[in-house]
């Protein structure tokens, strides 16, 4: 799931697509979707959209599963192709590059829109490396009937992020400039600089650790809490500029840890400069007496860009239906190489499937 191979996009046709749409819409309200409901969404002979699927089998952009009952999901790699071809359709992105991060929920690609000009494309990929194995599928399923709950997750938290990022662009504050955003990806701009945690050394230590301080209090003065405020969430120019970036984990001032939530972002800074740099600050704000609280605050501006207070609960109800499945399921975090491991049994896996597919149909026409 954490490689991005996009070579086949360009050689796929609109019955593929649609197919991929059919099953992204089944998924819906089904779990597993059915042949005979793909067929029928995507408007395809029944006879036409298995041989399509066949294909799309082949190059895992769906999964075959046989219980409860024989249908398909849509895989990352699935979700990706829809994103991306609705993105290239749009013009945000007209070739994909190199990966330049990669994280616990997603992955940073480069990438060039239709004039050329380089952007960043992040793509959210919640619940990939969060757990090792689940012990059963029962227990993954006993809390929820979707297994598509990640795919939507991924999906709500790059809304979350694109609205926060543009809300926060709009109001000037150091963050990437937005561009757009489609199912679980998100396209800004390319910010000249480093991740603040590789950086080894600055000039001028006070003055970036209280810049730093300045845009935690802005934040909280316009009502927001980053969650999430640390060097790995921070780039760093050349000239010490700090630019934001990661959102989707911000809260209101409202929530009711919104105080531990900021005092947990100043502690985290004030450590890493005294561990990293050596500087020890000696003052640093705290929620009640350094932040004035604006009347401008950004709950409407949220909604206009496509986050709404419904998205928010829904969320919030999801990622606690997904913690206590995988409090449930050997919650640990593993390495990237353990990532790539998985993936090869999971390609694997879905090639000794194709092959066994492949070796039925040869039955089937030898009897005929």
């Amino acid at each position: 799931m954490g490689k991005l191979d996009v070579k086949l996009i360009r050689y796929m046709s609109q019955e593929e697509f649609r197919v991929l749409v059919a099953v992204e819409m089944g998924m819906r309200n089904h779990d597993i979707v059915p042949t005979s409901l793909i067929a029928s969404i995507s408007n395809l002979k029944h006879g036409g959209a298995f041989k399509v699927i066949r294909v799309l089998l082949r190059n895992k952009l769906v999964s075959h599963v046989s219980v409860p009952y024989d249908g398909y999901r849509l895989t990352y790699k699935g979700y990706d192709y829809l994103a991306l071809k609705a993105l290239a359709a749009r013009g945000a992105i007209a070739t994909v590059g190199s990966q330049i991060g990669v994280g616990k929920e997603s992955d940073v690609y480069m990438v060039n829109d239709s004039e050329g000009k380089n952007l960043v494309l992040k793509i959210h990929r919640l619940g990939r490396i969060c757990f090792r194995a689940v012990k059963t599928k029962r227990d993954y399923l006993e809390h929820r009937k979707s297994a598509s709950n990640w795919l939507y997750l991924s999906r709500l938290a790059a809304l979350k992020e694109y609205a926060y990022m543009k809300v926060l662009y709009d109001h000037e504050f150091p963050v990437p400039t937005p561009i757009d955003h489609n199912r679980h990806c998100v396209v800004m701009s390319l910010v000249d600089g480093f991740p603040f945690s590789q950086v080894k050394y600055i000039r001028h230590p006070p003055i970036v650790f209280d810049n730093l301080m300045q845009v935690m209090i802005r934040l909280a003065s316009y009502g927001l809490i980053h969650c999430d405020f640390n060097e790995f969430n921070l780039l760093i120019s050349e000239e010490e500029k700090i630019t934001l970036i990661d959102f989707p984990q911000m809260v209101s001032i409202t929530h009711v840890n919104a105080e531990e939530f900021f005092n947990r972002d100043v502690n985290c800074l004030c450590l890493y400069f005294q561990r990293k740099f050596g500087f020890n600050p000696q003052n640093f704000p705290t929620l009640q007496k350094d932040v004035q609280r604006t009347e401008k605050m950004l709950d409407k501006d949220l909604s206009a860009s496509g986050w709404t207070q419904e998205h928010e609960k829904h969320l919030n109800k999801l990622n606690e239906e997904q913690k206590v499945v995988l409090k449930n399921a050997d919650v640990v975090d593993i390495t990237q190489k353990e990532v790539d491991q998985a993936d090869n049994k999971e390609e694997e896996g879905s090639q000794s499937e194709d092959e066994d597919d492949e070796d039925e149909e040869d039955d089937e026409d030898d009897d005929e």
